[in-house]
């Protein structure tokens, strides 16, 4: 009886076979569904926003009280529009040069960005609609 990794091998030799013989090529590509705010850095914060195509970024510090009051909002939305719109969060005491750079002056300060590019801002703690009548009108979702 073979073992389970010679079956498996076995399996994957057979799948490739099926995609050569179909004229295409394997795709080791998997798209990652994040259902909450991915903490970002000021090393990776490029990288994620520019590798999405809608990212709603959370800048926020975990002494303002205003903030916490968003944070909840911002992580349900991130549930909600999971597979549709990525969300992130920035902690701009940690990360000094993106808040910076997109002159992050009171927190929180929600921003969407769209194809890499920022297209809207949002300074102080708002409603949940507030925000999703931001998203509606800043990005096309299907």
């Amino acid at each position: 009886m073979p073992s389970d990794d010679e079956e498996l091998q076995r399996i994957r030799e057979r799948m490739l076979r099926q995609f050569m013989s179909q004229g295409r090529e394997p795709s080791m590509e998997v798209r990652v569904v994040n259902t909450e705010p991915v903490p970002l850095t000021d090393s990776d914060f490029d990288s994620f926003v520019s590798s999405k195509r809608y990212v709603v970024v959370d800048f926020w510090a975990p002494w303002c009280a205003p903030c916490r009051m968003v944070s909840p909002i911002v992580e349900q939305l991130a549930k909600d529009y999971a597979g549709k719109i990525d969300f992130a969060k920035v902690n701009v005491d940690d990360n000094p040069m993106v808040a910076s750079r997109f002159m992050i002056r009171s927190i929180p300060t929600i921003m969407f960005f769209a194809n890499g590019k920022p297209v809207d801002a949002v300074i102080g703690a708002v409603p949940r609609a507030f925000l999703e009548t931001k998203i509606k009108r800043n990005f096309v979702l299907n």
